[in-house]
Formats: structure tokens, sequence, C-alpha cells
């Protein structure tokens, strides 16, 4: 069993990654460490798994590094600096991905590929969350964006009740709509995602990996 610190670990995120680690012992992981920003990381772990904050992140980045650990990042709105840094890395194994969601990957590939057919419609992206995210427009609608090469500014973002995150592509024309979306039911789904990926992650060999890594590979 490979032991795994939980960076965040009383978020939301971190509690259901600890839960099924704990729950589900196929994964082949067991929770050694719960620590939040700002506090020490003492014990043994194989893997930090980090659901925080931009500060926490780069945390997790140091102390994965000073116990030559694999780490996996699944915070958002990181700085570009920090991100250029993790995609650098030599000497542990390293994912990062806004969203660490399988669908969203496949979603993002459709997507690319629908635009690629015909250039002549009008395209619109529309993102939705839960009241309680601060981030406008999301980290995924953003690399979205990024793959598409759609106009950030362009991102219709809408905040309501307990979405857990919704995405909708729309292409458009006078006469017809194609509306392709990717609705996240349950935030489970995320943390299964990182736990599913976590596993593979931690027998691979250093340097950088993201979605297109895990999926290709696996």
């Amino acid at each position: 069993m490979k032991k795994v610190l939980i960076n965040g670990a009383q978020g939301k995120m971190g509690a259901m990654i600890a839960d099924l680690v704990k729950n589900n012992p196929d994964y082949g992981l067991q929770v050694s460490v719960m620590r939040e920003v700002g506090q020490s990381a003492a014990g043994d772990f194989d893997i930090v798994i980090d659901f925080s904050q931009p500060d926490g992140a780069l945390e997790a980045y140091e102390i994965a590094k000073d116990n030559n650990a694999a780490l996996l990042i699944g915070t958002t709105n990181l700085p570009a600096s920090f991100v250029a840094a993790l995609k650098a890395e030599k000497n542990i194994p390293v994912f990062f991905s806004p969203n660490v969601s399988i669908g969203v990957y496949l979603f993002t590939e459709v997507l690319k590929y629908a635009q690629s057919l015909y250039k002549g419609y009008e395209r619109r992206m529309e993102e939705i969350h839960h009241i309680h995210k601060k981030d406008a427009p999301s980290g995924t609608a953003k690399n979205l964006a990024a793959a598409l090469k759609f106009p950030v500014e362009d991102i219709k973002s809408v905040r309501e009740g307990e979405v857990v995150g919704t995405h909708t592509f729309i292409l458009s024309s006078e006469y017809e709509e194609i509306i392709l979306s990717h609705v996240a039911k349950k935030r489970l789904l995320f943390a299964e995602s990182a736990v599913l990926i976590s596993s593979w992650l931690v027998s691979q060999k250093p340097g950088f990996y993201d979605m297109k890594d895990f999926v290709e590979r696996k």
C-alpha cells in the first residue's frame, strides 16, 4: 500500500478523497498524513494529493520535493510561473490539471474535433457553478477556452444554487444550434478521479503528467 498525504484535508475534496481511500483498499493507497496549509508534514508518505489554495499548492510542491514523493495538484488558479515550474519538474512525478475529471478531458477532445469540422458557426461558451465558487470563469472554462482558442472574456459565468459544475459549448447559425455540455452530477467524481490518477501516478517515473498522459498511458 502506498501512503498518502492529503493537503487541504479539511476541505470538501480532501475529506472525500480521504473517505474513498480509507474505504476502498483496492486503490492500493492508505492515508498517512492529513494536513492543512501552514502545518508541518510529519510522517511517511509516497504521494501528496493537494486540493487547497494556490499558496497551499506551493507548500505541497515543496513537501513532495523534500520527501521525494509524487505529487498530484487539483488546486485551480495557480500562477503561470508555478505551473511552468511543475511542467519543468524532473525529480519527482508531478500531475496537474485544473479539472481532474476524466469526462472533462474527453469533453475537451470532442469539442476540439467538433469545431474543426466546420468554421462557419458562431461559438458561445457558458459555465454554471454553485454560489460558493469564488473564481469566474472557472479554471475548467479557462482551460477549455485555451484548448479551443476561444476568448476567455466571452465566457458567460453563472453562479446559482448548489450546481456542481456545468460547461456548455454552442455552435450556432441563424437556422440551427449544436449544444454540447458536460454536467458534473456529484463532486465525488472529482475525488474518485483524483484517487485513480494518484494510484497510477505513484508508480510513474519523475516528470510532468496531465490528463492526456493518464488517459493514454493507463
